[in-house]
Parts: structure tokens; sequence; C-alpha cells
């Protein structure tokens, strides 16, 4: 099943028609959410809080067949069922997809969302939910019927690859994998310094790249690959690579020194400066 949180924003309308095309692909059925304060819930001591509470249920209600009536027009021949949740937004989505297979939210949005910052409940969710994290907004160009991963070595990589395949193979679309290099690296008393040899740092790179896709090509034959690997700043380099990408994906953590964070420094980039709707893959169990 995939998840869709809706607020009554734009973004979560498209959130909810990208959800419904997913569900299609993949032959699951879709269940639209929306969350409000427990209080909405809960029998009210005075006339006028039973009020505002039933209200704030009815409200709810509207934007959540919204959110339906969205995806019945994306996919009529998926399965769409809806509920309000109760709470805080962030953490009733997480409870709410803890079986799902994947949990898709806009990437900014107002109604049960108000107040909160630009992409919190993106953020808060991408870090904690126990499944892989969509997360939608409007592209910026047509897509080119190209789904993007970030390649960085890091202990999830294989979990990324095999999804990024996996999304390529259902749409039928191509696949571009990314892996970024610099011409600086940091010493061991954390100063910046320049590599002694470029080339051997992009000779690496390139290497590795190849190494990381053996299987999954095996898995995949359907898929053609592009192998980029580009000098720069990660997420400046998926930044670009993006444009126009029908999704990009990436870890849920980083490597190096950003591995301990509950959601990597390039991931939280990623979610402010993607250009297309980006997968954050949860990082595997251990």
């Amino acid at each position: 099943m995939i998840i869709v949180g809706v607020d009554g924003s734009q973004a979560g309308l498209e959130a909810a028609g990208w959800g419904s095309r997913e569900a299609a692909l993949r032959g699951v059925p879709l269940k639209v959410v929306y969350a409000l304060p427990e209080w909405a819930f809960k029998r009210a001591v005075k006339k006028s809080h039973e009020q505002i509470a039933e209200w704030m249920r009815d409200s709810g209600t509207q934007v959540v067949m919204a959110g339906v009536e969205r995806a019945r027009r994306e996919a009529p021949d998926v399965e769409v069922d809806h509920a309000l949740l109760a709470g805080d937004p962030r953490s009733a989505l997480i409870q709410a997809a803890g079986d799902a297979d994947l949990l898709v939210v806009g990437n900014h949005g107002l109604g049960g969302f108000r107040g909160l910052l630009l992409g919190s409940v993106a953020h808060g969710v991408a870090g904690h939910a126990s499944c892989d994290v969509v997360v939608v907004r409007q592209p910026a160009s047509p897509p080119r019927g190209e789904v993007v991963v970030g390649v960085d070595g890091s202990p999830e990589g294989a979990a990324i690859l095999e999804f990024a395949f996996a999304e390529a193979a259902l749409r039928g679309a191509g696949l571009r994998a990314v892996r970024a290099w610099s011409l600086w690296m940091w010493s061991a008393g954390g100063a910046v310094v320049p590599m002694m040899d470029p080339a051997d740092d992009e000779r690496i790179g390139i290497r590795l790249l190849e190494e990381a896709l053996v299987e999954h090509r095996k898995r995949h034959p359907e898929v053609e690959v592009t192998e980029d690997v580009v000098q720069g700043h990660p997420a400046d380099v998926l930044r670009r690579a993006s444009e126009g990408a029908d999704l990009l994906v990436v870890g849920s953590h980083g490597a190096g020194e950003f591995a301990g964070l509950v959601l990597g420094s390039i991931s939280q980039a990623m979610l402010h400066h993607a250009r297309c709707p980006l997968a954050v893959v949860r990082a595997p169990k251990r």
C-alpha cells in the first residue's frame, strides 16, 4: 500500500496525483490521509469547543476527499481509501505508514501542516519513517523519461540502487547513475586540502560506480543505464541532474562524516533544491 499525506495545499494534491500514478504502476492500493490535532477527536466539555472540533473534522474530510478525487482522476483503476489521523502530522504520518510500501508527501503545505516551516513535515517523515518516502514537487520542466540516482558509497547503496532500478523499470524509463567527486578532500586534521592527483579520484569514482551497478544491471537488463562521474559538490551535481528527471533517488543517510545523522546532508539539501520528485530510501535495518 502507498500512503499519501494531504493538507489542503496544491503540493498535497500533487502528492495525491503522483501517489495514485505510482500505485497504478505497482498494482497496489492507495490511502489518502489528513492529520488533525488529537483534541479535535475528543468530546469537548464546552459546546463551543465541540462545535469547533466538528468544524475541523468536517474541513479535514473536505481536504482528504479532495485528495481522493485527485487520486481517482489520475488513476481510475486504483483502489483508494482515506482516513483522518489524530496528532502531529509528522508522527501521525509515520505511524500510518508503519506497514506501507511507500509514504508520499508534498514538499510544503498548509492546512494540517499550517505554521510549520517549509519542508518540516517532509524532513521529519523522510528522516524517521520506516518505509521509503517520496517528496513531490511540480517539476521545473517536462519529465524526460529518466530516473536519476545518487551513488555515494554509503552502506545503504544497494537499497538505493535497487529502488532506482525498479522505478525505472516500472516507468520504462532510463536510469542515470551519478557519482560526484571533488578536487578537494578533508585531511586528518580537519582542513580542506587539494588532492595529490585529481585524475586518480575520478578514475576511482568511475570504477566504484561500475562495480556498484553490476548486480543491479543483471537483475534489470531492460533498464538502459547512463553512468555519470561528475566533478563538484554532490548537492550541486544532483540538483543539476534532477532537472527534468521523472524522479531523483537518494539515501536517507550520507556517507563519511554524515553517516550518523538521522537524515544525511545531501538528502536534506535535495529536499529543498531537487528539481523533480525526490525519493528518500530508508537505511537498511541492522
